[in-house]
């Protein structure tokens, strides 16, 4: 076992014998008020014997100790006992288990204000851009539907591109806009490209008539996204665990997913009058494909959802581009963000790919 391993099997052991002794409380009097015998009461404070929880909770309230903080040491403890059987992967298990971003949306501070300050320069730039694109934006009916096509199948051209699907750009506007099928293509890359633009549609008629972000939302593009292709997963919380090919972020338990989705979409409504709306969009973005609540299209969803806030804040479309580069450009931003907690990266791409999707509408229009 390594030392990392047995620094847990002593923490039980410290907290309740130093706040005993700090107290000065003798062992037989801990021993009467917790309604056992002396001998026993010595065993759980050297360590030697577990406590139950009934005599946790009365520990707790004898020595004034937060008894969440000693439920949780008890079920350390437990997981130890099970590690001790494979010692060979203790430390990665442990490493996975403890991953920076899972452990902070879980945590007591995932509510926290987040600091943009040294990004304001860059944000002011981008609202200048949004409101200017409000002004400049064509009136022609015609011309908008254009502009709209054009980016639109962009959008979805470059997200499915992401994701591994192999239709070019002039193939994505033949299947969704003309209805033509391309040989040599699955079909599942066709229902894709159709989903995806229809899940487009939906967003845009959301943001058009100011429809908030919910779950019932979330699940509604979710289902969209994966219409014809996964029946049994679409618009539905995975109950099994996954693994994201090629990346080294463990998203958590299925068990854990109903408190996290709960936590996200509370961090949205704490957040969204207040937040800057890329910000925003660039968080709940993260947050949702860091979760992974879903057991195929997480991705896809996520940018989608990402698309919807900037849309309900007067900017564009914003594509991700998904050539190789640019993938794993993303694939890192995401990954600093999920196992080391850091956001610049991620943030600056958002950013960055926002500016250009508000310069391209401006000079398009």
């Amino acid at each position: 076992m390594t030392i990392f391993v047995m620094q847990f099997l002593v923490i039980m052991e410290t907290i309740l014998e130093t706040k005993r002794k700090k107290l000065e409380i003798k062992i037989f009097e801990l021993a009467n008020a917790v309604g056992i015998d002396s001998s026993l009461m010595s065993r759980i404070l050297s360590g030697k014997r577990e406590p139950t929880t009934q005599q946790l909770q009365k520990l707790a309230q004898v020595l004034s100790i937060d008894y969440q903080l000693l439920i949780k040491e008890k079920m350390k403890n437990k997981v130890i006992d099970i590690l001790k059987e494979y010692p060979e992967y203790a430390n990665d298990i442990l490493t996975e288990v403890k991953e920076e971003r899972i452990t902070y949306l879980s945590g007591k501070n995932k509510m926290e204000t987040i600091d943009i300050s040294h990004l304001s320069r860059k944000l002011n730039r981008l609202s200048k851009l949004q409101k200017q694109w409000e002004s400049q934006k064509p009136l022609d009916a015609t011309q908008l539907q254009k502009m709209a096509n054009y980016f639109n199948t962009k959008y979805t051209y470059e997200s499915n591109q992401i994701e591994g699907n192999t239709l070019d750009f002039q193939e994505t506007h033949l299947v969704v806009n003309e209805g033509i099928t391309i040989g040599g293509k699955t079909m599942r890359e066709h229902l894709e490209a159709i989903n995806h633009q229809e899940a487009i549609d939906f967003i845009i008629d959301l943001a058009s008539n100011k429809f908030d972000f919910n779950e019932k939302v979330l699940k509604q593009i979710h289902q969209l996204v994966l219409k014809g292709t996964n029946k049994s997963g679409a618009g539905i919380y995975r109950t099994t665990q996954v693994r994201i090919t090629g990346s080294k972020h463990i998203p958590p338990e299925a068990f854990l997913l109903n408190d996290l989705m709960e936590d996200y979409f509370h961090f949205y409504n704490q957040q969204k009058n207040s937040l800057h709306p890329v910000i925003l969009a660039a968080e709940m973005h993260e947050r949702l494909v860091s979760i992974h609540p879903f057991i195929d299209g997480n991705g896809r969803t996520s940018r989608l959802v990402m698309n919807l806030i900037l849309l309900q804040s007067g900017y564009p479309i914003v594509s991700l581009k998904g050539d190789l580069a640019n993938r794993q450009r993303y694939y890192k931003a995401l990954e600093a963000v999920q196992i080391n907690h850091e956001k610049d990266d991620f943030y600056q791409l958002i950013i960055e790919s926002t500016h250009k999707s508000l310069k391209e509408h401006i000079e398009m229009a």
